[in-house]
């Protein structure tokens, strides 16, 4: 037992007749990594929001079920779990089509970066962290249904036993161990062939270059480039409005039908979303005098090329820590 467990299982030894003030204190401890876990449940950052909002009003008002069995982390994250198939439940009418999530929204790697650490000599776990915040597992992963999504998550990412979320679906191990395989078989018909080899490869001195490489040519507008950059089975996906494109050919002639290349004279801010390498645009706006924030490219590349590309749209500079305007001159 560590001594953050310690700490949190003496301070708690009364939650049932702690104040709103004091209850507050004890759940708030936990909310990014609540939160990241119905992120990746739900797959947007704001439904997230309003899954763990809701979990600490139904922890609040069901605070005398804690009888102490297990840590108060994992009483919220049963909470939490089950907050999120509530609301998966109502998003029916929405589901995943093909390759496409409408809903996905990014999430910044400084809010990433108040997750409790995990240890350097704890390779798998460094990897699963990181492996399971990208947005190809976030969108692989809605494409599963509510339950075995839940048991995959559980299992795999939080490595429950399989008896504690079978109590907490109030079902069996034996159907809690089906539904794990289900989900880990519709798991590998949505995730990327190469997915055992970019593992940590953002980090690498040629794939910062060809990041590097790839924004320049955004910035100067120039398609020819970016298409050498691009792998013949890049896909692309600009949600909400834009469904899933495969392909280099057509993921480029899908850019130049929408004026690409007319764009020039961009400018570009570096930036980080979901553990990936990313990019925010600003275009020059004469009445402002300024660089207004156009678009956000999310890349993920493997083998030396871009393997994927989600553009997302300026309403999320704010969150992600983007400057909200650019001055005119050099960025």
């Amino acid at each position: 037992m560590t001594a953050v467990t310690r700490l949190e299982e003496r301070d708690v030894s009364g939650l049932d007749t702690m104040d709103e003030a004091a209850f507050a204190g004890v759940a708030e401890r936990h909310r990014r990594e609540l939160h990241v876990h119905c992120y990746r449940m739900l797959g947007s950052f704001e439904d997230a929001e309003d899954a763990v909002q809701e979990a600490f009003l139904r922890a609040w008002r069901r605070r005398e079920t804690f009888e102490g069995r297990s840590t108060v982390r994992a009483w919220l994250y049963r909470i939490a779990t089950n907050t999120c198939l509530d609301l998966l439940e109502k998003r029916r009418p929405r589901p995943a089509t093909g390759g496409e999530v409408r809903w996905l929204q990014p999430y910044p790697d400084h809010l990433l970066d108040e997750l409790p650490a995990v240890g350097a000599d704890e390779p798998e776990a460094l990897a699963v962290a990181r492996e399971t915040i990208e947005l190809a597992y976030v969108v692989a992963v809605q494409h599963l249904a509510p339950r075995p999504r839940a048991v995959l998550i559980l299992r795999d990412v939080l490595g429950w036993p399989a008896k504690d979320v079978a109590d907490l679906l109030g079902d069996s191990v034996n159907s809690v161990n089906s539904a794990l395989q289900r989900a880990r078989a519709g798991m590998r018909e949505h995730l990327p062939a190469e997915r055992q080899e970019w593992t940590g490869a953002e980090d690498d001195v040629a794939n910062r270059e060809l990041v590097r490489r790839f924004t320049d040519a955004s910035v100067a507008a120039d398609i020819d480039t970016i298409a050498t950059m691009l792998r013949d089975d890049v896909r692309f996906a600009m949600p909400p409005t834009q469904g899933l494109i495969v392909g280099r050919d057509a993921v480029i002639a899908d850019w130049v039908a929408g004026g690409y290349p007319e764009m020039a004279g961009l400018r570009a801010v570096a930036t980080s979303v979901n553990r990936q390498p990313a990019v925010g645009y600003y275009i020059w706006h004469e009445a402002s005098g300024s660089y207004l924030p156009i678009t956000i490219d999310v890349l993920r590349v493997s083998g030396g090329r871009v393997t994927e590309v989600t553009i997302f749209d300026r309403d999320h500079f704010a969150r992600l820590g983007l400057p909200e305007r650019l001055p005119g001159g050099s960025a």
